[in-house]
């Protein structure tokens, strides 16, 4: 579709702090923050204990060792670590420090000292005795097992969501539409297949990371690597049992988060020392810490039945989902509504009927998280490939088999929570990626000789734009001396972009250059509130509250110039970046606007404005993937990858491209590569990343992207998401792929050389 003519909106603007980056100046935590003393955690090597006794008596009188805190030390009100908005769906099942351990790596103590060294020191001094419990490692035996991962007395929810923790459970949901048995019932063919997730590490480069002090007026102060600075707040004054009020959070720049630090990981262990001590502290997770004590994605198993018509017409689809929470319940119950709700509408356009139940689980392993697609590439994994699996069986081609099905335009999703598609270019897509890829010539199998073989795979994915109802952007514009623009957001850029991408939307509704706004956030004293860079929300949420703020800027400024000129507000208007009084052709400059508000004025040149939507918007896109395996080794080589997004108008497609190049790497990592093995006492193996084997570019072949625009009437200028959708589509595609290539379906990923040489084709 035609893009309206922006003077900024669209346009592939350099991002504010590329040349910061670019130059290596100090912006990240570790690079801003003076000295502090070193805080360390001795963690547990049992996966379910109980500490009988501790002995940190030698560990404090070395020399540098401030003080060493156990559970006797710290406050038995029960947080949950989740970001999320209050009340949390998650449950209040943390102490800072609990005497009874519940995975391999949960903390026992925390060491305060003076050097990384004597804190190291002291971590070998602490003398613990166990009571040895037996754990539950198995998440499909976890639900009503007789060993209770939180048998406490003082574990509770904010929200009756099906937890129950005498029952192993953090959660459980059901949504259905149509009588699904008897549609399966009257179907031509019905699937039924189990497909299983590994816990995915988001493995971002920079770490958990937190420093803490007290300020000037005794408040404590906190600067971390984290998306979400106001959860943070309410998760430290919930742990420490102060007011928000003495809490102030803010972040620098993040070097990756990817959904990890939409946890609050790392940030109550410094902070309880400060408050303890009255001094600095700084928390820095080893890379082994993040690996195996930090908030990776929820494994899963999904259970689908799929029925169907001879001719390709997907009827019913019933899709059950069992989630592994872990030791803690942090975004479990939320993260498993996805694999359902952004699966199964899809294929709104031709189902009868569907049904859709999940159960979330504790167990003593390491506890999960949000992770870029929460839930629904877990999801959508089983569901596009069980789509595809369909294709394979009635020997249609599965891009024509999902025409037929796919959701369109102008539909109500019932399986969307009844939301009607304003804007889908999913058709489009689908038709755009066939064309780039080159499908018809790369779907058929090829041998090239040598035990090699190429072949080709196919998924679609929709995500949301923000959580509807819920989610919250702000945002602050006010007019600088000069008469250039400052913002002021609580919205985290992670990387993302999202101060030049809400930069740009500012200029563009002020009609400036880019160049004449800044950008100051994320700080809970000083932005307003925001709900926190996450579930796709901060350019379709939080861009709308910048258009509500430059509306009503405008007004104020408006009704400045009045007095300049000495008329009446409705007698003006702005226009072309300032204040015109049409009647006479007087015109009053930005520059002259503000000095006027320095003198005799009643009316500041600021406005704050809130949003949150009702709706949520799903982006789209299709992703087609081009391999060659060697079936002498079982290798998989990523050839080509295609893919085309609907995210409504792209406000830069720069951004937005490089967003969905590195969604998909990490899609072919999690397909490909990346796994996560336990010992027989629950203790990960994939400890650094030198065992847990992350892409590089030699490895996902030559990545093409392009767009397909819709316009959301509800989103700034027309824009969706792009976060999350970006990294969906690679696991069916390439699941489809290695199917061609050997006769055999994958239905637990990561898909290994080993898994590959060692699997026979189905009979």
């Amino acid at each position: 579709m035609n893009r309206p003519d922006y003077q900024s909106v669209g346009k592939s603007v350099r991002k504010k702090d590329s040349l910061q980056l670019l130059l290596g100046k100090p912006v990240y935590t570790d690079d801003i923050v003076p000295d502090a003393l070193v805080v360390k955690l001795l963690r547990s090597p049992h996966a379910n204990a109980i500490v009988e006794t501790i002995d940190t008596s030698k560990a404090k009188k070395l020399p540098g060792v401030v003080d060493v805190y156990t559970w006797e030390d710290v406050p038995n009100e029960r947080f949950s670590n989740a970001g999320q908005t209050y009340p949390e769906t998650s449950p209040y099942d943390r102490l800072i420090i609990d005497r009874h351990v519940r995975f391999v790596g949960d903390v026992v103590a925390i060491v305060a000292a003076e050097t990384e060294e004597a804190a190291e020191k002291a971590l070998g001094r602490i003398k613990v005795t166990y009571n040895v419990l037996e754990p539950v490692l198995d998440f499909r035996a976890a639900k009503d097992n007789p060993v209770l991962v939180h048998p406490e007395d003082n574990w509770h929810m904010l929200c009756d969501l099906g937890g129950d923790n005498t029952r192993n459970l953090v959660g459980g949901t059901a949504d259905s539409d149509g009588d699904v048995e008897a549609v399966l019932a009257d179907c031509d063919i019905v699937l039924e297949r189990t497909y299983h997730t590994k816990a995915y590490n988001q493995a971002m480069m920079e770490t958990f990371r937190t420093f803490t002090q007290l300020d000037r007026y005794g408040r404590l102060h906190v600067i971390s690597s984290t998306q979400i600075v106001f959860h943070v707040r309410r998760i430290l004054s919930n742990a420490l049992g102060i007011s928000k009020s003495r809490i102030r959070v803010e972040k620098p720049r993040i070097g990756g988060g990817f959904g990890a630090k939409q946890t609050a990981v790392c940030e109550v262990y410094p902070a309880f020392v400060t408050m303890k001590t009255g001094r600095p502290a700084m928390c820095i997770f080893s890379r082994k810490e993040a690996q195996t004590c930090g908030s990776p994605r929820h494994e899963m198993e999904i259970s689908v039945r799929l029925g169907a018509n001879n001719d390709g017409r997907i009827r019913a689809l019933a899709v059950n989902t069992l989630s592994n929470s872990g030791a803690y319940g942090e975004h479990g119950w939320a993260t498993v509504g996805l694999t359902g709700h952004k699966s199964i509408p899809l294929y709104t356009g031709s189902l009868e009927a569907f049904k859709f139940t999940a159960d979330v689980v504790y167990t003593n392993m390491q506890p999960s998280g949000a992770y870029r697609g929460f839930g629904a590439t877990q999801g959508q994994f089983a569901v596009e490939t069980i789509v595809n699996e369909l294709a394979e069986k009635l020997g249609i081609d599965p891009i024509v088999i999902r025409e037929q099905n796919m959701v369109r335009e102008g539909m109500a999703m019932p399986a969307y929570y009844g939301e009607v598609t304003n804007s889908c270019a999913l058709d489009r897509c689908m038709e755009r990626c066939a064309e780039l890829f080159d499908w018809k010539a790369k779907y058929p199998v090829r041998e090239m000789g040598n035990g090699k073989v190429r072949a080709a795979g196919v998924g679609m994915s929709m995500q949301g734009s923000g959580i509807s109802g819920i989610d919250v952007g702000s945002v602050t514009v006010k007019l600088n001396d000069d008469g250039s623009f400052m913002m002021l957001i609580g919205a985290a850029d992670m990387g993302t972009g999202c101060d030049t991408i809400l930069a740009q939307m500012v200029a563009e509704h002020m009609e400036c250059s880019v160049e004449n706004v800044s950008v100051f956030g994320a700080d809970t004293d000083a932005s307003p509130y925001d709900s926190g860079s996450y579930a796709s929300s901060t350019t379709y949420v939080t861009g709308m509250a910048v258009e509500k703020a430059c509306t009503q800027l405008k007004e104020k400024l408006c009704a400045i110039a009045a007095d300049v000129l000495e008329c009446k507000p409705e007698e003006l208007q702005f226009e072309d970046g300032c204040v015109l009084r049409e009647s006479t052709g007087q015109k009053v400059s930005l520059q002259e606007i503000a000095v006027k508000s320095q003198c005799s004025n009643r009316e500041a040149p600021e406005a704050t404005a809130m949003h949150s939507s009702p709706v949520s918007p799903p982006p789209f896109m299709v992703g087609m993937a081009e391999i060659e395996l060697d079936r002498e080794t079982g290798v998989v080589e990523v050839l080509n990858y295609a893919a085309v997004v609907d995210c409504g108008i792209p406000i830069n497609p720069a951004l937005a491209r490089i967003q969905v190049e590195g969604g998909i790497v990490q899609g072919i990592g999690h397909t490909l590569m990346e796994d996560v093995t336990r010992t027989a006492t629950g203790k990960i193996r994939e400890s650094s990343l030198f065992t847990y084997r992350l892409p590089t570019r030699l490895d996902t072949g030559r990545i093409n992207v392009e767009f397909e625009n819709s316009y959301e009437p509800t989103g700034p200028f027309g824009a969706k998401s792009i976060g999350e959708i970006v990294i969906n589509t690679p696991a069916p595609a390439l699941t489809q792929a290695i199917y061609r290539a050997t006769g055999v379906w994958h239905r637990e990923l990561p898909i290994l050389p080993e898994h590959i040489l060692l699997a026979k084709p189905e009979e």
